[in-house]
C-alpha cells in the first residue's frame, strides 16, 4: 500500500496547476481521497464539531441502503419467479437471479450519473463531490426492476445535472437529485414505470396463467366506492396463488414493487443506522410517519358509501405500503434539502406525511404521493427554516425588551 500511495503522488505535479493534466485534477482528487488519506492538512487550529465530514456521511447513508439492497436482490428473483410459475424455495437462486436483474440498473446509474459528475467537476474545477455515492444507489432502488437501461441513463441525466448541478453542485440544489429524477421518468415513460404490470420480466417467456403484477397501492385505489381496502387486498390474494398481501408480507417486503422500496423491515433497520451515528434525523423520521397516521385516522372517520373505498384503509396499512417509509427514512431526510432547524423539521416532516396520504387518497392518476411530497416540501423548507428563526428571534427580543 505505501508502495502505490508513493507511485501515486509522484505523478501528482502533472494534474497541479500548470501541469500537463490540470484540467483532470478533479479525477486525481477524488481517486485521491478514495484509495488514501489526503496528505493535505490544515497549518492552523482547527475546530472539530463531531466525527463527521461529508465523506463519513455518504459512506454511513449508503451502508444504511445495504439492507434495502439486499432485499432488493432477492425479491426481485421471487417476483420473477413467481411470474414464470417457478418454485420459490432456492433462496440462493433467487438472490442470484434478482441481482442479475437489478445489479446492471445500479451500474448504469453510478456510470451514467458519475459521467456527469465528473465533466461538472472538470468544467468548474473544483472536486468531486462524495453526494453522488447517495444520489447513485437510491435513484435505481426506486424504479421497478423492468425498466430499460435507457431509461435509467435518461433519469439519472435529468436528476444530476437538472437536479443539482445547474444549482451549483452538491450542497446547493433545492430538489433531491434522485426523486427529482425519478419524477422526471414517470412524467415522461409513465407506462413502463408505473401501472400493474411493472414487474413481469421481459425474459419469461411464459407468464404464469391469473399472473397480476399489480402493486398492494393499485389494488387499494381501485377499491369502489363505500368498499373495504383490506379486503380487497384479502381478495387479491385469494384470486392469484402468487401473490399474498397480509400485513406481515406488506411489512417484509415480499410483494410487487419498487426494486428497494417495499421492505419497511430493512428500511427501518436502515433507520436505526443513521439515528445512530447521527447522519439521519430522527425528527423528520417521525413526524412524516406522525403526519401520515394522523391524517389517515382523520379520513377513516369520514370514509363512507359514496367516497373512495381506498378512505377505509387503516393507518397501519399505509406505513407499510408503497414508498413511504423508505421516503421517511433515506429522501426526506437529505440534509441539503431538507429543513434544518429544530422545529422545521418537525413541521417538514408531518407536513410530508399528510401530502403523501391526500395524493394517494385523492389523485386515482397517482397512488403513490411521497415522491411528489417530498418534493413540494423541498421548495417550501427554505421558508419553513426562514420563519421559524423569525418566531425565535421575535421570541428573544421580547424578552430582552421586558
Amino acid at each position: 500500500m505505501k508502495f502505490l500511495k508513493e507511485l501515486f503522488h509522484k505523478n501528482e505535479h502533472l494534474f497541479k496547476k500548470g501541469g500537463k493534466f490540470e484540467r483532470l485534477y478533479p479525477l486525481y482528487e477524488a481517486n485521491e481521497s478514495f484509495l488514501f488519506t489526503p496528505k493535505a492538512v490544515s497549518t492552523t487550529k482547527v475546530h472539530v464539531r463531531d466525527w463527521l465530514d461529508s465523506k463519513r456521511l455518504m459512506i454511513m447513508v449508503v451502508i444504511a441502503l445495504v439492507p434495502c439492497i439486499l432485499m432488493a436482490f432477492y425479491n426481485t428473483g421471487l417476483q420473477t419467479a413467481l411470474a414464470a410459475g417457478k418454485p420459490t424455495d432456492d433462496f440462493f437462486a433467487l438472490f442470484t437471479q434478482g441481482a442479475i436483474k437489478t445489479a446492471p440498473i445500479i451500474f448504469v446509474s453510478y456510470a451514467v450519473g458519475g459521467f456527469w459528475e465528473v465533466i461538472f467537476s472538470v468544467i468548474r474545477r473544483h472536486e468531486i463531490n462524495e453526494g453522488f455515492l447517495v444520489t447513485g444507489i437510491l435513484f435505481p432502488l426506486t424504479l421497478p426492476a423492468t425498466i430499460p437501461l435507457w431509461q435509467v441513463a435518461m433519469g439519472i441525466s435529468f436528476g444530476v445535472v437538472i437536479g443539482k448541478e445547474i444549482f451549483g453542485g452538491t450542497g446547493m440544489n433545492i430538489l433531491n437529485p434522485a426523486l427529482t429524477a425519478r419524477a422526471f421518468l414517470y412524467f415522461s415513460y409513465p407506462v413502463q414505470i408505473s401501472g400493474d404490470k411493472v414487474w413481469i420480466p421481459h425474459d419469461v417467456a411464459s407468464v404464469a396463467d391469473g399472473f397480476s403484477g399489480a402493486t398492494p397501492l393499485s389494488i387499494a385505489t381501485n377499491t369502489p366506492a363505500g368498499g373495504s381496502a383490506v379486503e380487497a387486498l384479502n381478495q387479491a390474494s385469494q384470486q392469484f396463488s402468487n401473490l399474498n398481501y397480509g400485513f406481515m408480507d406488506l411489512f417484509w417486503g415480499f410483494v410487487p414493487g419498487s426494486i428497494g422500496e417495499t421492505s419497511v423491515a430493512a428500511c427501518l433497520i436502515g433507520a436505526f443506522i443513521l439515528i445512530a451515528t447521527g447522519v439521519g434525523s430522527w425528527r423528520i423520521m417521525l413526524s412524516v410517519i406522525g403526519g401520515a397516521t394522523l391524517t389517515t385516522v382523520l379520513l377513516n372517520f369520514v370514509a363512507g358509501e359514496n367516497l373512495p373505498g381506498i378512505l377505509s384503509l387503516p393507518p397501519h396499512y399505509h406505513l407499510v405500503m408503497g414508498s413511504l417509509m423508505f421516503g421517511a427514512v433515506f429522501m426526506a431526510t437529505d440534509p441539503v434539502s431538507a429543513a434544518r432547524t429544530a422545529k422545521g423539521k418537525w413541521i417538514y416532516g408531518f407536513l410530508i406525511g399528510v401530502f403523501t396520504i391526500l395524493i394517494r387518497l385523492w389523485n386515482p392518476a397517482y397512488p403513490e404521493g411521497v415522491m411528489l411530497a417530498i418534493l413540494f416540501l423541498n421548495i417550501f423548507a427554505p421558508l419553513i427554516d426562514h420563519y421559524v428563526v423569525e418566531g425565535n428571534v421575535k421570541r428573544r427580543l421580547s424578552r430582552v425588551t421586558a
